[in-house]
């Protein structure tokens, strides 16, 4: 059951396995847009798209176990399929007839995760930079390679990939903002879901899925997952953007959602 609080629109639902999930969420009609933070991101990060769409949409916006504001409680297993169980309990408390699934990066993973269970509830699939890495396209070893600096310091790994994922079009004090937020993350829970998400091949989504698959993607998207993604995913590039595009410009990122939007209702 939502716990409905009286500040900002937000709400407690609970996660698959019964964890309490801070939630944004305002608007009404249908469909429910429901935006999907990545790996050690949050909920807040969404909120220019919740405040341009809140008028013609209902809008939610969640903080997956762990991220945010949301606790951890007594879970052993993170990746991208549990979080997908979250994405479908949440979309269920919400009574929601029908809903796009809008993922950032690791979110986009989850959303695709999700889109499977949720059949014909869900109406389509926008990824957003999901594909920064190749997933899918990771050998055991290249894996391993991207783990080891985050074992050994955690904070560090997390402020180079911050500055890796970047291009001229981030802010510096973005920059600044989302490395001291993704570090303080607790690497108890998120070295076991970036080893997972690593390890996920998109492929079984891709084939199974039979609603529209959209990408606004950055500059950072490698030529292999390019190739990997074309015969399933109608994309849309923004030059020159780097990975947290709907945060450096969420004006213009705002506006190419809409138009996809638009093709999805």
């Amino acid at each position: 059951m939502i716990k409905q609080h009286t500040s900002n629109h937000s709400a407690t639902l609970f996660s698959y396995d019964g964890i309490p999930l801070a939630l944004d969420y305002r608007g009404q009609g249908s469909p429910l847009l429901l935006f999907i933070h990545g790996w050690c991101c949050r909920r807040a990060y969404w909120q220019p798209q919740i405040d341009f769409f809140s008028p013609d949409y209902t809008v939610a916006a969640l903080d997956l176990p762990g991220h945010g504001d949301s606790e951890s409680g007594a879970r052993s297993g993170w990746g991208v399929k549990p979080f997908a169980l979250d994405i479908v309990a949440a979309v269920k408390e919400l009574k929601a007839a029908k809903v796009i699934l809008i993922g950032h990066s690791m979110g986009g993973a989850v959303a695709l995760e999700a889109a499977r269970h949720l059949g014909e509830t869900v109406a389509g699939v926008v990824l957003v930079d999901t594909f920064v890495i190749d997933y899918g396209g990771l050998t055991v070893d290249a894996v391993q390679s991207i783990v080891a600096p985050f074992n050994e310091n955690f904070t560090a790994a997390v402020t180079a990939l911050v500055d890796q994922t970047a291009t001229s079009a981030t802010p510096s004090d973005l920059k600044q903002k989302l490395a001291r937020e993704m570090a303080a993350a607790d690497p108890t829970w998120a070295m076991p879901a970036w080893q997972d998400l690593l390890s996920w091949n998109p492929q079984s989504a891709f084939e199974e899925l039979q609603v529209p698959i959209h990408a606004i993607n950055g500059d950072l998207i490698p030529a292999s997952a390019r190739e990997r993604c074309r015969p399933f995913v109608i994309e849309t590039l923004v030059p020159g953007a780097g990975h947290f595009l709907q945060m450096e410009d969420p004006s213009g990122f705002n506006l190419v959602l809409k138009k996809i939007l638009l093709r999805l209702c």
